[in-house]
C-alpha cells in the first residue's frame, strides 16, 4: 500500500485528508504509469474537487519548485519515490479577493 511508502514533507491538512490524498494517489499509480504525470495530477484533482470542493490544484512530477498561496488546511506535499506530488487548494472566490487589495491605478494616485 502507498501510504506506507510515502514520504509527507510538509503537510498542513487534517489527517483523514492526508489520508485521502494518499490513497488517491496509489489508486492513480494503479491506473497510470508513473512517467504519466498530467493525468495522475487529473485524477487527484477531479476528485478533491468532487469531494472537497472546487479549488483544488494539483502538481505531480519528478522536478520542479513551487510557491504557492493555499488556504488553511488545504495543503499537503509528499514523495513516493522520485515522484512528488504537490495538492492544495486555491482561492475559490477571486473576484470577492481581488477586493482587499488596491489596484495599480489606486497605488499611483
Amino acid at each position: 500500500m502507498l501510504e506506507g511508502k510515502a514520504i509527507v514533507g510538509e503537510t498542513d491538512m487534517l489527517h483523514t485528508m492526508q489520508k485521502a490524498a494518499l490513497h488517491l494517489a496509489a489508486k492513480a499509480l494503479d491506473i497510470f504509469e508513473a512517467t504519466e504525470s498530467t493525468d495522475i495530477a487529473q485524477f487527484i484533482k477531479k476528485d478533491f474537487d468532487r469531494v472537497y470542493g472546487p479549488g483544488w490544484q494539483c502538481v505531480v512530477g519528478t522536478d520542479f519548485s513551487s510557491c504557492v498561496t493555499h488556504c488553511h488546511g488545504c495543503f499537503i506535499h509528499f514523495c513516493v519515490g522520485s515522484l512528488a506530488i504537490l495538492l492544495f487548494r486555491g482561492a475559490v472566490n477571486q473576484a470577492k479577493e481581488a477586493n482587499l487589495f488596491p489596484t495599480f491605478e489606486a497605488l499611483d494616485a
